[in-house]
C-alpha cells in the first residue's frame, strides 16, 4: 500500500466529520434516554459516514484486507466505522461517571501497582487502538495511587467532538497536558507529575509534520512513528507501560498494561542512545501489531499509515528538555 501520484494528505488535515448540533443531540441521547438508544443510532450514522468520507473508507479496506480481519468488504467497514462511533459514545459515559453500563477489565495492574509503589511515576503509553479514554475511568476508580494521571493529548485535534464532550466534564481540562506546546514545556509538566509519583499517558502511534520519527516494521511494510513519547519517557528514567483500552463488544472493554522494557545496555554516545531509543520504538510497534492483529476493528488511525506523504520529512530529534 505505497502512495503513489495521489497519496492520501496528512491525517491533520482531514475536516472533521459531523458538526456540533448533532454532537449535542448525540451527547443529549446518550446521557438522558441512554446507551442503548445512541447505539442504535450509530448503525445508520456509520452507513452515513461511509457514503460521505471516501478516504476513510478507502482506508479502511486497505487495512481490513492488510490485517485479515474475519468481515472485510462493505460490512467489515461498517463494522470498523460502527466501534469506532461506540466507542465515541462510551466516551461521553465514561466522562460523565455513568460507566457503571460499561464493564472494563484491567489486566497487568499489578505489575503498574508494584512499578508505581516506588514512587518515580510512570509513562503510559497509548495509541489509536481502542479507547485511550477508558484509563481514566480505570484512574478515578482504582486506589489512589492511580489516580494522578494526566493525559497528553491534541486538544485542537478532533475539536468538535472534544469540546462536546469536554462540557460534560470542564474538569478534565485539568488533568489534560496539551500537545501543541513547545516539546520544553511538555518535558516540565511530564517531570512535575511523575516526580510527585504520577502517571502521564500519551499516544505515541502518529506524527506532526516537523518531528522526529523513524520507520519500523509493521503489518508487512514499514510505518513511521515518533520518537518524542519514549524520548520523554527515556529523559524522565522511570518505567513505561503500554496501555490499550480495547472494546470487546457487548459493552465490555479490555483493558491492557503492559511493561515496556527499555533494550538492555549502556548507550556511550549519543549514536548509541539514538539507536538504543529506535530499537524502543520498534518494540512499542511489535507490541501494538499484536493487540491490532486481535482487535483490527479497534484501529481508528482512518488514513494509510504507510504513506510516505501523510507527513514531511522528519527533522532533527526534538529535545524533550
Amino acid at each position: 500500500m505505497h502512495a503513489g501520484k495521489h497519496a492520501m494528505a496528512h491525517w491533520r488535515n482531514r475536516p472533521e466529520g459531523g458538526n456540533r448540533f448533532w454532537l449535542v443531540l448525540i451527547r443529549w441521547i446518550i446521557l438522558n434516554i441512554g446507551r442503548g438508544f445512541a447505539q442504535f443510532g450509530m448503525w445508520p450514522t456509520s452507513l452515513y459516514f461511509y457514503l460521505v468520507r471516501g478516504q476513510e473508507r478507502r482506508a479502511s479496506h486497505a487495512w481490513l484486507r492488510r490485517v485479515q480481519a474475519p468481515r472485510q468488504g462493505i460490512l467489515g467497514v461498517l463494522i470498523h466505522i460502527y466501534t469506532f462511533a461506540i466507542t465515541i459514545v462510551d466516551r461521553a459515559l465514561f466522562l460523565s461517571g455513568r460507566d457503571q453500563a460499561l464493564e472494563v477489565n484491567a489486566e497487568g495492574v499489578e505489575a503498574l501497582r508494584d512499578s508505581l509503589a516506588g514512587g518515580h511515576g510512570a509513562i503510559l503509553l497509548g495509541s489509536h487502538l481502542g479507547s485511550f479514554e477508558s484509563i481514566r475511568v480505570f484512574s478515578r476508580q482504582a486506589p489512589s495511587e492511580f489516580r494522578h494521571l494526566k493525559v497528553v493529548m491534541d486538544a485542537g485535534q478532533n475539536s468538535l467532538i472534544t469540546r462536546a464532550l469536554e462540557e460534560i466534564s470542564p474538569d478534565i481540562r485539568d488533568t489534560v497536558i496539551n500537545a501543541r506546546q513547545p516539546g520544553p514545556q511538555i518535558m516540565l509538566e511530564a517531570a512535575e507529575v511523575v516526580t510527585k509519583g504520577g502517571m502521564v499517558a500519551l499516544l505515541a502511534d502518529r506524527i506532526y509534520s516537523n518531528e522526529a520519527a523513524i520507520d519500523v516494521p509493521f503489518f508487512g511494510d514499514m510505518m513511521r512513528m515518533p520518537l518524542a513519547p519514549l524520548a520523554i519517557a527515556a529523559s524522565l528514567e522511570v518505567p513505561v507501560f503500554l496501555v490499550f483500552g480495547l472494546y470487546a463488544g457487548r459493552r465490555r472493554y479490555r483493558l491492557v498494561f503492559e511493561r515496556l522494557p527499555m533494550p538492555a545496555g549502556t548507550p556511550a554516545s549519543r549514536g548509541e542512545r539514538r539507536s538504543r531509543l529506535n530499537q524502543w520504538v520498534s518494540a512499542y510497534a511489535q507490541r501494538l501489531e499484536h493487540y491490532a492483529r486481535l482487535y483490527p476493528y479497534n484501529w481508528f488511525n482512518f488514513y494509510d499509515v504507510w504513506s510516505p506523504a501523510r507527513a514531511e520529512p522528519a527533522a532533527q530529534p526534538r529535545q524533550p528538555g
